[in-house]
């Protein structure tokens, strides 16, 4: 049976939107605060809330929690090799069709479930759902992944990635030929304004900063080397997308989807190639790579022919 609560909300939520307020009393994601909300399981003084209400402090908000799901225990993930281990920090290639962690909407193979399987204990630090992630790669972006063994761990990384001390280096395959052939995107990123799952640049996004540098250039398609300065969700495919030079075989982003086929590719030509991370608790600098996956590398091939 469903659980129910009723909680005061308290001054210190006075003002806020409902789902970030719910999010903050229950402990968990804004998307998932969201999906209640939607469901009409959220009640607060007595009437179904929306998303985008005000709480008002000393009214009750009631939730309707769900039946937890069923847990079904980790699988191995074919193709997750370690890259780096030691006691606070594993560095793994992630291949595609891998996420790297549990989310909604996502039944499939995960960084974090393939680890567990493998008898990794990922640091207890951070939401449940995503124990030990410091960053995140997509689904269908593979390359090098790294996550947090000790709690200790996980604070030092997270740092890290906050304030953009880590290297990050990538490898896009693009279509056409950006011009210049090296420079710097600087625009904002944030929802698109579809409401999809995709990412846009649009007013009033996150700073998101870009530089890249073309490493060859093919008929159709350029290769390059991308930098990332910031880390949002999509970066590179949307202000690639935004110079309208898409990431080859990116179809949510506009590439040209007989390109992609020409070239085999079921996903974006876009992989982790580099790391440059410090060791969180001695501070030595880690340096790790990880060459193309097949697809990537057989796409290359074709392009040249």
């Amino acid at each position: 049976m469903p659980e129910r609560r009723t909680l005061p909300i308290p001054d210190g939520l006075s003002g806020e939107r409902v789902d970030l307020g719910l999010s903050r009393m229950l402990g968990i994601s804004r998307t998932q605060a969201a999906e209640l909300l939607a469901q009409g399981r959220v009640i607060v003084d007595g009437e179904a809330a929306q998303k985008s209400d005000r709480l008002v402090s000393g009214d009750l908000l009631e939730v309707e929690l769900p039946d937890p799901p069923e847990v079904s225990p980790p699988e191995p993930v074919p193709g997750l090799a370690t890259l780096f281990e030691d006691d606070d920090l594993i560095a793994v290639n992630k291949p595609i069709g891998v996420a790297a962690h549990p989310s909604p909407g996502w039944d499939g193979p995960t960084v974090t479930g393939g680890l567990q399987a493998a008898g990794v204990v990922l640091s207890d630090s951070g939401p449940a759902e995503r124990q030990g992630v410091v960053h995140r790669l997509d689904a269908g972006t593979s390359g090098i992944m790294v996550l947090a063994k000790s709690r200790s761990a996980y604070t030092d990384l997270k740092r890290q990635f906050k304030e953009r001390t880590v290297t990050k280096i990538y490898h896009a395959l693009v279509q056409g030929h950006p011009d210049p052939s090296e420079g710097t995107i600087d625009a904002p990123i944030g929802r698109h304004p579809s409401g999809d799952h995709r990412f846009a640049v649009v007013a009033g996004g996150k700073p998101s900063i870009t530089h890249y540098e073309t490493l060859e250039a093919f008929r159709f398609a350029s290769l390059l080397r991308v930098k990332l300065e910031t880390g949002r969700t999509h970066q590179i495919r949307v202000h690639m997308a935004a110079t309208r030079h898409p990431c080859v075989g990116d179809l949510a982003y506009g590439a040209d989807p007989v390109l992609a086929e020409r070239l085999g590719l079921h996903r974006q030509w876009l992989h982790a190639v580099r790391l440059e991370i410090q060791q969180p608790i001695t501070g030595e600098l880690i340096i790790l790579e990880s060459p193309y996956p097949a697809d990537l590398a057989e796409a290359l091939v074709r392009l040249a022919e």
